[in-house]
């Protein structure tokens, strides 16, 4: 049997992920969009905000994603 790599949260269209949205933007692009915006453009900053993402459980980036994002 072939090994089936797993989509992440980041990876998935804000809109497959949460009822709330109708966003078809990536969760990764939208926080990443939502930083940069809070860090006045600053990438290194944002970058600094996203990398822990990249180790983060589908649930925590729910959580944080939801934090952040839903208005």
């Amino acid at each position: 049997m072939a090994d089936v790599e797993k989509t992440l949260v980041l990876d998935e269209p804000m809109n497959a992920v949460f009822d709330w949205s109708s966003d078809e933007t990536p969760v990764r692009d939208a926080l990443w969009n939502h930083y940069m915006e809070a860090n006045a453009h600053d990438t290194i900053k944002t970058e600094e905000q996203m990398k822990p993402l990249l180790d983060a459980s589908d649930e925590d980036v729910k959580a944080l994603a939801e934090k952040e994002l839903k208005k």
